[in-house]
């Protein structure tokens, strides 16, 4: 029993390095997802923007021509208005005229507000561009050191899991099942150490005659407390 009590204390140890080791793996993979979420972020902003500057651009479009049309009414009017011979009718295409030059002031500052809209978005873009290419580059490097390191955890892994089988070979099918159902009971820990009376594991007192026949090492006995697997540790 003493072999197989030593036997499964090798076993846990390999067992929380790949537990530790699958850890890490886990969390760079949240880095590396984390990485191409922040160039899709950046790129979608990028995108919005010269969706925003394409509307700007349709909207200056459209109020040049306006202001074209208008510009062709006043001088229309103003055209007219030599041919007018009434005082009625030179009121009226007065006040046509006064309206279409308001009209066109209007225009005109809707337009100088969308030029310096188009601008401002411009100089956004092209900062934009120049930082997602710089973010590029440095994710690109990101991801490479990241994913050297998954390689070398993965390596250690398959190295960790190798070791277990040759262990788990030597051991009996209904003491694996009592080990792999205290892991997943006690989080991973399905053996604590014995020592001075007390189970490490839980930190409290055993009954003297428990603690007694460990010192026998032929039987595989418990705690009762937390029901690990206990493994007698002395000094």
């Amino acid at each position: 029993m003493k072999r197989k009590l030593e036997m499964l204390e090798q076993l846990q140890e390999i067992d929380s390095e790949i537990d530790s080791l699958k850890r890490n793996r886990n969390d760079l993979d949240k880095e590396l997802d984390a990485i191409t979420g922040n160039l899709v972020l950046a790129k979608n902003a990028l995108a919005e923007s010269e969706n925003r500057l394409a509307e700007l651009e349709q909207a200056k479009g459209e109020l040049e021509k306006n202001l074209g049309m208008e510009h062709e009414n006043i001088k229309r009017a103003e055209t007219n208005m030599k041919e007018i011979k009434t005082n009625k009718e030179f009121q009226a295409v007065g006040r046509e005229i006064a309206a279409a030059r308001k009209q066109v002031a209007e225009l005109e500052e809707e337009f100088l507000d969308r030029l310096s809209r188009i601008e401002e978005i411009n100089a956004a873009i092209a900062k934009g561009n120049s930082d997602f290419v710089e973010l590029e580059k440095n994710s690109a490097e990101r991801r490479n050191q990241k994913e050297k390191e998954l390689a070398s955890i993965s390596e250690s892994i398959n190295a960790g899991s190798e070791r277990r089988e040759v262990i788990v070979a030597q051991l009996s099918a209904s003491i694996m099942k009592r080990y792999e159902n205290l892991r997943a009971q006690r989080r991973g820990q399905a053996l604590a150490v014995a020592r001075d009376g007390y189970c490490l594991g839980c930190n409290m007192q055993l009954p003297p005659q428990l603690y007694n026949s460990l010192f026998r090492n032929d039987e595989m006995l418990l705690c009762p407390h937390c029901q690990r697997i206990l493994i007698l540790k002395q000094g």
